[in-house]
């Protein structure tokens, strides 16, 4: 990798990402069902029909999986804390020993000097709320800011941030109107009252945890750099309507308190009765900006289709084992487009950043030079975002660990390192050490 630690300012920080339900095992310490448990558990739904039951065995390794942190030179975890785990109901009454892994996991990672950015949901939605609609259902933003009290009271006290949602367009869109998700719905009403809901229960949870006191609170979006797959008008209005959807549809309602005008007509007459009103909850500020990025895509439009009418090109840059494009560009065009449109001077972290590739262990290690050169590739277009005046103060790697994949089950490898998922046996990737090196220098 050609960067070097130096070259960025003394408080930004390095790190890597995780999610619960990706690593832990969500058979281990009394955690309830997830609408990902029963997802898998459907024929058809996820590569194999592969859970996260297991996972990494994250419940059990976490002291080792921490150490791999500072041995990179990384200063920081993004880990998510599971609802499912917390509270196996949804609502009523914890369950103390996931609280009590929470509780070791922070101090785990303070005894290394590795500061803790926590999210409040990563995708993992107890199964028996999921029966009651989930975030179709009105009531789900106070459930969800009640899960958030509960786990604050545990660990707030040594959290360094709260993240309240991990990418609420796959959450909402992904998941209620492509059906790729958990739960797997095709359903335009459900994704527009998701859509919004998720939105309120960011809202809901932030206003609950200020009132505890809590500061430094703020929210994970997911952004890809859109464009048209060629010169024609119907492909550039492909591209805006999914710019909106995807982009512009949540930092819009956050920031501006307002849902772009295309997006809003196509999902208008399926919102939530009183959804303007929510709008002065969700556009509360916020004190941070989680950054979400992978790759870019190519829209065309196909009026075959009911709205948005749109269709995915696929592109003619080299892709990862995922099929997405390599345009590290694309990182820089968000992050100076969030400072520009959106936030201004707000922290911005990249809490996101990484590359799925069919990573082999050979002679005891793995060899996996594209991820160094994506990954380096990536870091210098966030530094060049921040000469150019975005707001940066980290960046965290996807994934520490080779993990759950979500419907791909094991079989996409986004770790630095790898993982053996029949031994659990732990393998720093070339790509690993190379970051190492870098931040070392």
């Amino acid at each position: 990798m050609d960067f070097k630690r130096s070259d960025f300012p003394q408080d930004f920080i390095f790190g890597a990402a995780t999610a619960a339900y990706q690593i832990e095992g969500s058979s281990f310490g009394g955690a309830g069902s997830s609408h990902w448990d029963t997802f898998a558990a459907t024929p058809g739904n996820v590569l194999r029909a592969e859970d996260g039951a297991i996972a990494c065995d994250h419940y059990h390794h976490y002291e080792e999986d921490l150490d791999l942190l500072p041995a990179a030179g990384l200063g920081a975890y993004r880990f998510s804390t599971s609802w499912a785990r917390v509270m196996p109901e949804g609502t009523g009454k914890p369950n103390q020993e996931g609280l009590d892994f929470y509780d070791r996991l922070v101090d785990a990672m303070l005894a290394r000097n590795l500061s803790p950015y926590q999210t409040l949901y990563h995708w993992d939605m107890p199964s028996a709320l999921a029966d009651r609609g989930g975030w179709t259902n009105p009531d789900v933003a106070k459930w969800f800011a009640d899960y958030a009290e509960v786990i604050t009271n545990k660990i707030g006290d040594r959290v360094h941030s709260i993240a309240t949602v991990n990418e609420p367009w796959c959450v909402a869109f992904l998941s209620h109107f492509l059906g790729i998700h958990a739960p797997g719905l095709r359903d335009i009403r459900a994704a527009a009252r998701a859509m919004h809901h998720i939105l309120l229960g960011h809202g809901t949870a932030m206003q609950r945890l200020r009132e505890m006191g809590q500061n430094n609170i703020g929210i994970v979006l997911n952004f890809e750099h859109t464009i048209p797959a060629d010169d024609s008008a119907g492909s550039a209005r492909a591209a805006d309507l999914h710019d909106q959807i995807i982009n512009r549809w949540f930092i819009e309602a956050i920031t501006k308190g307002r849902y772009p005008e295309d997006a809003l007509a196509g999902f208008l007459p399926h919102m939530p009765k009183g959804w303007e009103e929510d709008l002065k909850l969700i556009s509360k500020p916020i004190d941070f900006l989680g950054v979400n990025y992978y790759t870019r895509n190519l829209f065309a439009e196909d009026p075959t289709m009911p709205w948005p009418s749109m269709k995915l090109v696929e592109g003619p840059l080299p892709k990862t084992q995922m099929g997405w494009e390599i345009y590290p560009d694309g990182l820089h065009t968000v992050l100076t487009r969030m400072a520009r449109d959106y936030v201004g001077d707000l922290p911005m972290f990249v809490t996101e950043n990484g590359m799925s590739w069919d990573d082999q262990i050979e002679n005891g290690a793995v060899y996996d030079p594209v991820r160094e050169s994506y990954l380096d590739d990536h870091i210098q277009a966030t530094l060049r975002a921040l000469k150019d005046g975005a707001n940066m103060k980290g960046y965290f790697c996807w994934s520490l660990l080779d993990n759950y994949e979500w419907a791909l089950g094991y079989e996409r490898r986004f770790g630095l390192v790898h993982v053996d998922f029949e031994t659990q046996k732990r393998t720093p990737k070339a790509s690993y050490h190379a970051l190492k090196a870098a931040l070392a220098r």
